[in-house]
């Protein structure tokens, strides 16, 4: 038995048709406008997961990346401090050579000694020294300077604790050196090397003339300087760390982006294409519809 076709089911049929034209459209519109092929869930369940996975990823590396930067900042300032404490150093011991002849007269030691004076200044204040706010030496005790002004420089309020960044998942870098390995263990009786107990005993042998004892600080203040270029050569390992960690990170950055670019991002010049061939084909949906439409009963009347 052959089915009749009605007038209803024409015009059903045809609005039915002209909804998925219209629908088509409106969506190949929306993702030319945005630039995005997924705009809602709906469009793709399962690419949306993975969208979000990458975006969690990427947030996640940039927050990695500007931990390094903050990391390799703090550890630059490190190698300018030891850099400095350095040439103090070897200030030192310029000084004390000249001093240890004996044909220097108390007038020239008090000279020299003003000057171990003024350089024994400089290096508290880079043991001293503050970044952003925190000083560098001081362990976790970001807010307590390590040598507290007025008091005998040879104690040290540091505590031991490393301070870390979070570089990527379970990896951390420490940044920060103690106090103790660069200018020495805390030293009451100023018997150490701790680098203030020998600007004290060099201090004390050239106001005395005492050139014996001034020459025997030559080698404890070689020991010392030997114990910062260490501390230095490590800071400059974790340096290296950092760098090749900050290009594993930029390199994870650009393979994410492509990732997500692939799941979400819109051919758009495919989507022009197929645009411009879902609205010709809305027309005629159109221009079809009118003449099914067009007949009515005063149509057939007349």
């Amino acid at each position: 038995m052959a089915l009749r076709v009605t007038q209803g089911m024409m015009h059903a049929q045809l609005m039915s048709n002209l909804n998925t034209n219209l629908s088509k459209m409106s969506t190949q519109q929306d993702q030319i406008s945005t630039g995005r092929k997924i705009n809602k869930a709906s469009d793709d369940p399962n690419g949306i997961t993975y969208g979000l996975r990458y975006r969690s990823d990427l947030a996640g590396n940039a927050q990695y990346q500007s931990n390094v930067a903050s990391a390799q900042s703090w550890l630059d300032f490190n190698d300018t401090q030891l850099d400095q404490a350095t040439q103090i150093l070897q200030r030192v011991t310029s000084l004390a050579t000249q001093a240890s002849t004996g044909t220097n007269t108390q007038d020239s030691l008090d000279a020299i000694n003003k000057e171990i004076a003024e350089l024994k200044n400089q290096m508290t204040d880079i043991a001293n020294s503050s970044f952003n706010g925190k000083y560098v030496f001081g362990g976790q005790r970001f807010d307590q300077k390590p040598f507290p002004a007025g008091a005998d420089a040879k104690g040290i309020a540091a505590d031991g604790g490393d301070v870390t960044y979070a570089i990527s998942e379970s990896i951390t870098l420490n940044v920060n050196l103690k106090a103790s390995d660069v200018f020495g263990a805390a030293d009451a009786a100023g018997t150490t090397d701790n680098v203030f107990s020998v600007f004290d005993r060099l201090s004390a042998a050239l106001s005395t003339s005492n050139y014996g004892a001034i020459g025997g600080e030559l080698d404890t203040i070689k020991t010392r300087m030997n114990k910062i270029i260490s501390a230095r050569a490590e800071n400059g390992a974790r340096t290296n760390r950092a760098e090749l960690m900050d290009n594993r990170l930029k390199d994870m950055n650009i393979s994410l982006t492509a990732l997500q670019s692939k799941t979400e991002d819109a051919d758009v010049e495919k989507l022009f294409l197929d645009s411009t061939v879902s609205q010709n084909v809305y027309q005629a949906s159109l221009s079809v519809g009118a003449k099914i439409i067009m007949p009515s009963l005063v149509n057939f009347l007349n």
